[in-house]
């Protein structure tokens, strides 16, 4: 009988153990898949979380390129020619450059005028002191006056002017000589003079344009983004206000130096004529009108 419940014990132990083992493997299966579950979901998510920072950095890129390009065709756009400069400088600007056009035209023209004008041969010609001192020798004051009265000129006005008032006295005879030879004296030296006026004028106009320029680019930079096109607009309004200053000073310095040469040269003209006068004259000191 023991042996008999011993047998019996032993398949009673063994059952119970094959149904907790048989039990256990269901528990056993869900929790393998959690546990499995974790293990891919790393394995998936990077592969695909990658995948959209690449796309946004690519789109970022292409858009970056297209502003640059974009930038980069209105920086070509600008034109960097002479006339395009002075176009874009607005109203101020062409009528700066109208004046610095003006002006240099004026300054040719008055040198070119006083290179005719402004000379020796021309304001004390030699064939009238010929004649005028031959008819002083002659005695004959009437003769000298008409001669000068036919031939008009800085030297005929001031010999006309002693010659009319012979009658007066010599004391009259040369205040009124040194009046009119003040006055044509005067009269040379206002010709040189609107020389100095375009020497003058000339670089205040430039100094006016790169004023402009400087403001010009200061509003740029303030205004407009950094890129291509601010650095070419900034660049064109540099240009506009040392363009406007190497003008007024390529039009001034001729111009002074012209003045100066001129302005030298008119003065020894008028020293020399007022000699002249005096001594064409002198003969006149004890000169007597006799009355026909």
């Amino acid at each position: 009988m023991s042996k008999k419940y011993l047998v019996w014990a032993m398949l009673a132990v063994l059952g119970m153990s094959l149904g907790v083992a048989l039990a256990q493997e269901p528990a056993a299966a869900p929790a393998a898949a959690p546990a499995a579950a974790p293990a891919a979901e790393p394995a998936a998510a990077p592969a695909v979380a990658p995948a959209a920072p690449d796309a946004a950095a690519a789109n970022a890129m292409a858009l970056s390129d297209e502003a640059k390009a974009a930038e980069e065709a209105d920086a070509n756009k600008l034109d960097s020619g002479f006339w395009a400069m002075i176009i874009s400088s607005g109203w101020l600007g062409i009528i700066i450059w109208t004046g610095l056009l003006a002006t240099s035209i004026w300054a040719a023209a008055l040198a070119i005028d006083s290179f005719i004008n402004i000379s020796e041969k021309k304001i004390v010609p030699p064939a009238l002191v010929t004649t005028v001192r031959e008819s002083m020798e002659q005695g004959d004051v009437m003769k000298a006056l008409k001669i000068c009265e036919d031939s008009p000129g800085s030297l005929a006005n001031i010999l006309s002017a002693g010659f009319g008032n012979v009658k007066e006295g010599f004391d009259v005879i040369q205040d009124v000589v040194g009046v009119s030879a003040d006055l044509e004296g005067e009269k040379l030296l206002q010709r040189v003079a609107y020389l100095n006026v375009c020497a003058n004028l000339a670089p205040m106009l430039g100094l006016l344009g790169t004023v402009q320029g400087m403001i010009y680019a200061f509003a740029t930079l303030a205004t407009m983004t950094a890129g291509a096109a601010q650095q070419a607009m900034l660049a064109m309004n540099i240009a506009q206000a040392l363009w406007t200053t190497a003008a007024g000073l390529c039009i001034a310095i001729p111009a002074v130096s012209f003045y100066t040469f001129f302005k030298n040269r008119a003065t020894k003209i008028i020293l020399g004529m007022e000699g002249l006068t005096m001594d064409l004259i002198k003969s006149l000191r004890n000169v007597e009108v006799v009355e026909e």
